[in-house]
């Protein structure tokens, strides 16, 4: 696609050191533009005015706020971060995560605004660099993440700052909070994205099997191995391996984890042969590992390896504005393909008022047993209160687990521990961690 020329009609832009930058910015192919310090966009280049002009009008003496916010005002007067006063205070570069308005609709875009100075060390100009978030959506998405509340944002902002580094990250937070698809977030955003994303789910692996599952074994190893079997380790070469619920690793095992992780090393049981891995490391887990460091449960020196780039997830009782956006993008992927779903005023504001003690996924699995009795396509208020909060049984099964203890429930629920897991709202994996603390086998 041909370069549109940028275009100037601002008096200083005829200074020498501003028609460079405009220059420099018809090669550019991330959209940039070139601001004064009133806010006023002096030039734009062709990937801005396709992705941010939409209307193919100039968009040159526009105002940078009015353009990106649809504001009347600059964003710090509007109780927003304004990356170009603070790259006035700071004298220096200033990067920011909002949501900007877009020919698409709205869109989380990373900006990233450096002052220019002349001879004079006198500010002349700004630079800004815009990127389209595309692991996120600010609107209804069929996948991936969702959200546009404040909490969120933070959080995808850190995710933006440390995915293209090899930084180990560690994702906290409470069950539910969707600590998975932030970590392939993680990854689709790292120079690895075109390599795998492989998934160790910690909490479902014994002690005895952690080893072979992790790093494979070979044939005769042990009663059973009949054959040579690759492990997650070899499988993740060259992407991303996300140790899902690393706190729940064996105190026996973490040793091992520890020298995978320091040597970038590790042998297959049964065999003598040293094996290089190449993955970059996300781990994640809602429990508190400092209190399991001071229990002696969980190693130091492991946890100051993984925990580098630490990012507390926020549950969703934090981010009321995002039930809306997540009640409609569940809605189009339960109907996806079949039928359309909407939900009635009031069923939203019920839910809108919901604590929602399993976060996201309570959300998801309320909505998704409301759907299947919506005959017609409308989700009615009935229908979300029929499932218990916390529990969330389906509309018109008695709700067992209320105030029942879990062992009294899994000995009497007539069902498969997934059924189980569905009729209280929380995941297999959950459920699991809590049975096993409980200690039912």
């Amino acid at each position: 696609m041909p370069t549109l020329p940028v275009t100037s009609i601002k008096p200083n832009a005829t200074e020498p050191m501003v028609q460079s930058l405009i220059s420099f910015l018809e090669h550019e192919v991330q959209p940039m533009i070139v601001l004064d310090a009133n806010y006023t966009i002096l030039a734009a280049n062709a990937a801005y005015q396709r992705q941010f002009g939409g209307t193919g009008q100039p968009v040159t003496g526009q105002k940078c706020y009015r353009m990106s916010h649809h504001y009347d005002a600059p964003c710090d007067q509007a109780g927003e971060h304004c990356p170009l006063k603070k790259a006035q205070e700071l004298r220096g570069p200033d990067r920011v995560l909002h949501i900007h308005h877009t020919p698409r609709g709205p869109e989380h875009v990373a900006v990233e605004l450096r002052p220019i100075f002349d001879a004079g060390g006198g500010i002349t100009a700004y630079v800004e660099r815009l990127d389209v978030v595309r692991s996120a959506s600010a609107r209804p998405s069929g996948d991936g993440l969702v959200g546009r509340s404040a909490p969120f944002n933070r959080v995808l902002a850190a995710l933006q700052r440390v995915a293209p580094s090899m930084l180990p990250v560690l994702l906290l937070g409470e069950s539910g909070t969707g600590k998975e698809l932030f970590a392939r977030a993680v990854h689709e955003n790292s120079a690895r994205a075109a390599g795998p994303f492989v998934v160790v789910d910690c909490s479902g692996l014994t002690e005895s099997l952690f080893e072979s599952e992790l790093f494979g074994h070979e044939k005769g190893a042990f009663t059973g191995a009949t054959s040579r079997k690759p492990g997650l380790v070899d499988t993740a070469q060259g992407g991303t391996l996300f140790l899902d619920e690393i706190g729940d690793v064996p105190l026996s095992m973490q040793v091992k984890l520890l020298r995978l992780i320091e040597s970038g090393t590790y042998r297959r049981v049964g065999s003598v042969e040293t094996r290089h891995a190449n993955f970059r490391l996300v781990a994640a887990t809602h429990k508190s590992l400092e209190h399991m460091m001071a229990r002696g449960e969980f190693r130091q020196d492991l946890y100051y390896r993984i925990s580098a780039f630490p990012i507390t997830l926020p549950p969703l009782r934090e981010r009321p504005d995002d039930i809306a956006l997540l009640v409609q993008s569940f809605l189009r992927r339960a109907g996806a393909g079949q039928r359309t779903l909407t939900i009635r005023a009031d069923a939203m504001a019920q839910l809108q008022r919901r604590p929602w003690p399993g976060n996201i996924r309570e959300l998801r699995n309320v909505l998704e047993r409301a759907s299947l009795f919506a005959d017609d396509g409308v989700i009615r208020v009935e229908q979300v209160l029929a499932a218990p909060v916390g529990q969330g049984g389906a509309p018109g099964m008695p709700a067992r687990g209320t105030g029942a203890p879990l062992a009294e429930l899994h000995a009497s629920f007539d069902g498969t521990r997934k059924a189980l897991a569905a009729h209280l709202g929380i995941s297999e994996r959950t459920l699991y961690r809590r049975l096993k603390a409980l200690g039912i086998p």
